[in-house]
């Protein structure tokens, strides 16, 4: 995927209409790369989501190391905003990711206001498995 978080922060800005909006967010859940099948499972699977939603993340040494993100759903609306948060978080060091406002981008991108519960308690949750997944990289030892 190489749309960054600000493109869809840009987009988000022209497009007045929500079903607009849901088109786009759908647009960018296709726009992921394909999910690989050996992370399609418990361990990467993030709970509290209605749909199924895996997510797995790789990351260099150091103490503060780089983290990329990869993930998948099997909810059109729910991949698109899979793509959103790698685009937010991927890419950035595990302490920068610890202290994003992610709940900041979904007040600005309006989807705080947009999303089902069901749907705004599952990206919570992917956003808890995100830090989840920095602060883990910050605990372990140095290389």
């Amino acid at each position: 995927m190489t749309t960054t978080i600000d493109t869809i922060r840009d987009d988000f800005s022209f497009l007045d209409d929500w079903e607009d909006r849901y088109r786009y967010v759908i647009d960018l859940g296709n726009g992921l790369p394909p999910y690989p099948e050996e992370y399609r499972d418990g361990v990467h699977k993030v709970p509290g989501c209605v749909s199924q939603v895996w997510l797995h993340a790789s990351h260099g040494e150091g103490p503060d190391p780089v983290i990329e993100f990869v993930g998948d759903s099997d909810a059109h609306i729910v991949r698109g905003l899979v793509a959103i948060m790698i685009a937010f978080f991927s890419g950035r060091r595990a302490s920068e990711i610890s202290a994003a406002d992610a709940e900041g981008l979904l007040r600005e991108l309006g989807l705080d206001e947009h999303l089902t519960p069901q749907r705004a308690n599952g990206l919570r949750s992917m956003i808890g498995r995100i830090r989840q997944e920095a602060d883990r990289a910050l605990a372990e030892p140095a290389s």
